[in-house]
Parts: C-alpha cells; sequence; structure tokens
C-alpha cells in the first residue's frame, strides 16, 4: 500500500528553492506559507540561506530534521543525483514536475527506467515525472501553485493538469463541489492508477474518486483493485483516446478487431467504473455521487412544474435505461388531495401551476413520491429557484423552507433528489441550501439527467456485487497433460504458432466441439482418409509458415471424388510452394464439410493495457466487414458469457430470424467458457481465432483453428 507520507506528508522539502518569484522553486514555497500547510518546509540550493523564511539547504541529506516528501523543481538532468540523495535521507516520496522523459521517445524512455530503478533501489516512490504536482487540501499541502481550490470530498486523479484545473475550475463557479486531493500522475512511471485508488479506498476524507485517464501502465492491476474500491466509493472515469482502434495483428482477425474503447469500456464497466463520454459530464456526475445515495431499484419519479422539461426528462432517462414506473394509486391520491384538477399524475408528475403562488407544494410532492417504496429517487424539473424572481419575492422564504425539506428527505429517505433550475445564473439562495444539503442543482437538464442516471447504474452495480476475485487467473490451474505436450513440442521446432490440428485437439481436449479431421501426407493417404467421411470433405494445407490459408490458395471444398481429391491434394501443395517457397509443409488435413449454420467468431488476443482479453460475434469473411464484435477482459464468468452473447447488435439472428432455427446459445456460451479456461491454462498463447464457428440449433463446430504463441 501506498506510503501515507507521500500524500499526508508531514515535512516537504523544496529543490530548486528560489527568489526569482517567476520560478517553480519560489512559487510552491509562497504558496505552501500563504496557504498555512501545517507541516514543515525546507528549500534546498547550496546558493542560497532562506527564501521568504525558509531555511534552505544544500541537499536534502542536510536537513537535520524528517522529510516525508520531495519536490523537485530542477531540470530532469538532475534527477540521478538528486535520487541517490533523497535516498540517503529516508524520503518517502519524491514529486518530479520536469519533463524530457519517456514522452520523448527511446532515448527518453530508457532514461526514466532508469530514474525509477534508482528509486526503487533506494526505498522511494515517484509521483511524475511529467506532472503538474498534487495537492492534499486537508493538510493545505499544495505543490501545484492553483489558488483556490475547492475543499472537499472529491480525490481527483488526472493524467493532463488542464483537465484538473478544468474540474477544479468548474467546482468553484458551478458548483459546491470540492476536492479532498489532486494528483497529477504524470506519465505513472512509478505509482500507478491502482496504487492511487487503494489509498483513496481507505481515506476518511474521500467519498468519490473523480479519473481523467490517457492511457494505463498496468491495467489488469487497476481493474482488480477498481473491482475492489467501487463496493465502497464511486468511481467516475473519463478516458480519452476512444477513436484510436487498437494495433492491427498480422497474425488475426481478433488482433484486427479490437480497439481501445471496446475493450476498455466493458472492462471498467465490469469493475463498476462509471465511465463518462464527455467532459462537462465527469464532475457533474461525480458531485452526484459523492453526496447522494444510489438509486438502488433504478426506478425514478420526474417532478415538473411544466410539460416540456417533463417530457425532455422522461426521454433521457428513458435513453440511459432508468425506468420510470407507473404512479402506485395510492401515491396518487396523496398528490391529488394537494395539486389542482389540471395537475397530471402519470410520471412525470406535472404539478400545472400548483407551485406557483407555493414552492412548498414541490417539497410535499417530493416527500409523497420518495416515500413510496417503488419509487428510488427524484429528479425535480423546471422554475424552483426562480418563483421569488418570476412571481413574487415574497416566495423566497417559501422556496428557502422547501430546500430545507428536500434536504432532510434524502437523509430521511435514503433515496437521491437531483435538481435542475433554469435560474441557476440568479444564484438565489434556495439553490444555495440544496447544494448545502448534498443535493447537486444544474442548468442543464440533460447533465441533471445524466447524474441521475449514473446514480441508478451505481446502484446496480452494488445490488449485483459479487464478493469473488476478479480479472484474476489461476495460472496453469487447469492445463491438461496432453496440452502441455503440444505446447512444448510447438516450442522444440522453434514455431510461432500452433498447427491447425493441434489447435483443435488442445480445444477438444477442454471439452471444445472441434470438426473431425485428420492429417494427409500424400495423395493416396488422402483419398483413403476422405472415404471414411461419408459426406464431401474439405482439404487444407498445414504448414507452420502459412496462417493465412486462402490467401496461399490452400483450401479446397466439397470434395468427394478419389481423382479430384488428388488432383486438389497437388494443387493445394503447388499453390503453396508459390505461395511461399521456403515454407514447410506439414501435410493436407482432410475433414468432413460442415452443414450449414450461423458462422459466428470467438477469439483472444493480449491487449496493451488489461492483458487477455476474449471477442466473440457474427463470424466468417464478413467478420472484418460488419465488425459486430463484443468484448470482455478474461478470465470470465458464466454470466459474462451470457451478457457476450446477448450484446451482439445482430442477437436475433441466433433467435431463429426469418423462419431459421433458434441457435444453441448454451453451446456458445460453453465454448466461450472453454476458451477463458484454455487462455488461463497455458501462458503461452498470444492469440487465438476460432472462425468460423458453426453454430446450429443443437451444439457448435469448431470448423477452424488459429492458435499463436508468444515469442520467446
Amino acid at each position: 500500500m501506498l506510503d501515507k507520507k507521500i500524500l499526508n506528508a508531514n515535512s516537504i522539502a523544496i529543490v530548486g528553492a528560489s527568489k526569482t518569484i517567476t520560478k517553480r522553486g519560489y512559487q510552491a514555497i509562497r504558496i505552501l506559507l500563504e496557504e498555512k500547510y501545517e507541516g514543515r518546509i525546507y528549500g534546498v540550493n547550496p546558493k542560497l540561506e532562506s527564501v521568504l523564511g525558509v531555511p534552505c539547504y544544500a541537499s536534502v541529506s542536510a536537513i537535520p530534521d524528517p522529510v516525508d516528501l520531495v519536490l523537485v523543481t530542477t531540470p530532469a538532468k538532475t534527477l540521478p543525483g538528486i535520487i541517490e540523495d533523497c535516498g540517503r535521507k529516508g524520503v518517502a516520496g519524491v514529486v518530479i514536475i520536469a519533463g524530457g522523459f519517456g514522452e520523448l521517445g527511446v532515448q527518453g524512455k530508457e532514461f526514466e527506467a532508469e530514474i525509477v530503478s534508482s528509486a526503487r533501489e533506494h526505498n522511494l516512490r515517484l509521483i511524475g515525472p511529467n506532472t503538474s504536482g498534487m495537492i492534499n487540501m486537508h493538510k493545505n499541502l499544495n505543490l501545484v501553485g492553483l489558488r483556490d481550490a475547492p475543499k472537499g470530498n472529491i480525490a481527483l486523479i488526472s493524467q493532463s493538469g488542464n483537465m484538473a484545473l478544468t474540474m477544479i475550475t468548474e467546482a468553484r463557479i458551478k458548483s459546491r463541489a470540492g476536492f479532498s486531493y489532486y494528483v497529477g500522475v504524470g506519465n505513472e512511471s512509478d505509482i500507478n492508477f491502482h496504487e492511487y485508488l487503494e489509498f483513496f479506498e481507505n481515506d476518511a476524507n474521500t467519498k468519490a474518486i473523480l479519473m481523467y485517464v490517457e492511457g494505463l501502465r498496468n491495467g489488469r492491476k487497476f481493474l482488480q483493485q477498481a473491482y475492489q474500491t467501487t463496493r465502497k466509493k464511486p468511481i467516475i472515469l473519463l478516458k480519452s483516446g476512444r477513436s484510436i482502434t487498437g494495433k492491427r495483428s498480422a497474425g488475426s482477425h481478433t488482433g484486427a478487431l479490437a480497439g481501445m474503447s471496446e475493450v476498455s469500456r466493458t472492462a471498467f464497466k465490469r469493475a463498476g467504473i462509471i465511465v463518462v463520454e464527455k467532459s462537462d459530464e465527469l464532475l457533474p456526475c461525480t458531485e452526484a455521487l459523492a453526496n447522494l445515495p444510489p438509486i438502488k431499484n433504478n426506478q425514478v419519479a420526474i417532478l415538473a412544474d411544466g410539460g416540456g422539461h417533463a417530457t425532455i426528462g422522461a426521454d433521457e432517462l428513458s435513453d440511459l435505461q432508468v425506468n420510470l414506473p407507473e404512479i402506485s394509486p395510492r401515491t396518487k391520491e396523496k398528490l391529488q388531495a394537494i395539486l389542482p384538477a389540471a395537475a397530471s399524475l402519470l410520471n412525470p408528475v406535472d404539478v400545472a401551476g400548483g407551485a406557483d403562488d407555493n414552492p412548498e407544494i414541490l417539497a410535499q410532492c417530493a416527500r409523497i413520491l420518495l416515500h413510496d417504496p417503488n419509487i428510488g429517487g427524484l429528479l425535480v424539473v423546471g422554475l424552483f429557484g426562480g418563483y421569488s424572481i418570476r412571481f413574487s419575492e415574497s416566495l423566497a422564504f417559501a422556496e428557502e423552507d422547501a430546500a430545507h425539506q428536500f434536504g432532510k428527505l434524502v437523509k430521511e429517505t435514503g433515496k437521491p433528489i437531483v435538481m435542475h433550475s433554469l435560474y441557476c445564473f440568479a444564484k438565489p439562495h434556495s439553490l444555495d441550501l440544496l447544494r448545502y444539503y448534498g443535493i447537486p442543482v444544474f442548468d442543464s437538464l440533460e447533465l441533471a439527467c445524466k447524474a441521475t442516471g449514473v446514480l441508478a447504474e451505481y446502484g446496480g452495480y452494488l445490488r449485483g456485487y459479487k464478493a469473488k476475485a476478479k480479472f484474476v487467473f489461476n495460472l496453469g490451474a487447469k492445463a491438461k497433460p496432453r496440452g502441455r505436450d503440444i505446447m512444448h513440442r510447438a516450442r522444440a521446432e522453434g514455431r510461432t504458432a500452433l498447427l491447425e490440428h493441434e489447435a483443435k485437439e488442445l480445444i477438444s481436449l477442454h471439452g471444445g466441439m472441434v470438426c473431425q479431421d485428420c492429417l494427409a501426407q500424400s495423395p493416396e493417404q488422402a483419398v483413403t482418409l476422405a472415404a471414411a467421411f461419408p459426406e464431401k470433405v474439405v482439404m487444407k494445407i498445414v504448414s507452420p509458415d502459412i496462417l493465412h490459408k486462402s490467401e496461399a490458395g490452400g483450401v479446397r471444398l466439397n470434395l468427394q471424388k478419389p481423382e479430384e481429391i488428388r488432383n486438389a491434394y497437388r494443387e493445394i501443395i503447388g499453390k503453396a510452394r508459390e505461395f511461399n517457397p521456403e515454407a514447410e509443409i506439414k501435410g493436407i488435413l482432410v475433414a468432413p464439410m460442415a452443414n450449414e449454420g450461423l458462422e459466428i467468431i470467438v477469439g483472444t488476443k493480449i491487449d496493451d493495457q488489461f492483458g487477455p482479453v476474449i471477442m466473440f460475434g457474427i463470424g466468417g469473411i464478413m467478420v472484418e466487414v460488419l465488425k459486430d464484435v463484443v468484448f470482455r477482459v478474461l478470465p470470465i464468468s458464466p454470466y459474462s458469457a451470457k451478457s457476450m452473447i446477448d450484446e451482439i447488435k445482430s442477437v436475433k439472428l441466433l433467435d431463429g430470424f426469418r423462419g431459421q432455427p433458434q441457435i444453441d446459445r448454451k453451446a456458445i456460451k460453453r465454448l466461450l467458457l472453454t476458451v477463458s479456461e484454455i487462455i488461463g491454462s497455458y501462458p503461452e498463447i498470444q492469440e487465438m481465432d476460432l472462425n468460423p464457428v458453426i453454430a446450429y440449433e443443437q451444439g457448435v463446430n469448431v470448423v477452424d483453428a488459429r492458435i499463436i504463441l508468444k515469442s520467446i
């Protein structure tokens, strides 16, 4: 676990302390003094005795007292000596502002690796390099230099200083949200995202974690930690790079289809992380989750004082897959007793002017709705906060009274209220009171709906959470002795892939249903093997040097007569020689032609950030055109396998579309779980492509299989 001395330091040394007011070494000391940092401050500069009354020393090790944290404001080239000096002093952590490391290319990466290695030798940790710094709001420990950051209960972790500035500025101007910490992770060279998550999970001042992420050094550990953290505190994340597809792999369809967004989005959701797609949603959603109870049953009521906002809100929540249940007869009776006859008692509830001369009516309606056991949360839309402006100043007190009632209702019922108001611009006291109670107020109806939606999403995640290990392989636990033999033989022969019949044998060893095939090494042997099958046969080249058989002319279909089988054997060998004269040819596979069915694809690859992932979708020759595929980080559970099947766009094809037979979903699910087991059993596997797999009314048939091994 991250040493508390790093983010909760009781003593700070500023390396590069300066009397030049434009330099970071001066500004850092000034901000710490101005904001009354609770700990001790030391300057490090052999040419100075003091800066702003803070004593300076020739080196960190020359400071007579203990030092928890060091801020380095000097250039990158000074780091090696500073790290060693900090190590001698027993410093817990170093914040490195300077750039000039991994972001600059190969030489920068090598230099960064040297710095990290040196830090580990000296038992100290690094924030950065290339970081904007860090802030502990509750200790007034500000190593960023940003003034007037609001104090609160949100931990902000960002790979962009500008995004952090955006969040802090937005909180200061538009809401009552505030921050417990800010950490600029920079290049994430040493301390990784998952370590910050673990720290904030156990921090009493933090109620929610807001993240801006560009890339993860260790995505799998991040997911493992996030899965533990999100059951205690919500994590809200914006990940950039949604338009960047995964690197194309020459070896498989799966590598070509695995885009960054498809993998990361499903992985984050499975870990309970709330993912937003737009920067203006990030703080509003975090504010709601930090201060309000989640919606436990995905059932929301809308309370409005106008039909337009009510309708738009209903549409938005529907798009966010939030249910708007019908109001119960008993609740309708109670509402009817206090509202005018023109009021709509459907959901949304429209008070139809009933609050124009008494805004407290809205609070009374809210009480009735939230005490309905079928309602899990409330979205109020329209004019609240502006009745005293639009109708009469005398209504201000009634609005303020209603705000107190709203706030008490949240605590009393354990259900959230989200407020949309047209009058945010006027900054009425009633809206400030709502924020005091933790009720977020938005001038954007869409943002109010989004905040309501994430409260429902997080509540649904907590409702379905199962406390068991996730994203963790028990490597090799289910490997078969014969499977290990197949891997050893491929390695011994220096191959980078299994032969097709080896791949199918491995799948069969773990219970997968594969087509029956035999290896022929002469035309006559091919004829003999084909005669054992009552149907027509397919013949395919077997070569460790030819992965894409069709491209090499190495496949022949619908063969039955002995002479056409002999000719096909010779033609395939000839085409293979033309395609790659140096190819080692092991023989020709002879297999019965598969019956027609629905072609699907199952594949795996190693994602740069998350490790092994699995893909499922509609397969065959159109797979890279349609791209109707879904991804999950491995290993998967039976529930995850089922959800993968349900999520493809062409799911209706599995249900007997246009008179076709229904497809055996259970068999597909078993195959997905088999592949997950295989990847966990043989760490040598880099990628696996099963395409096509023919799915039938009963069972599936793996027609073609390709398994690529990791480079040694």
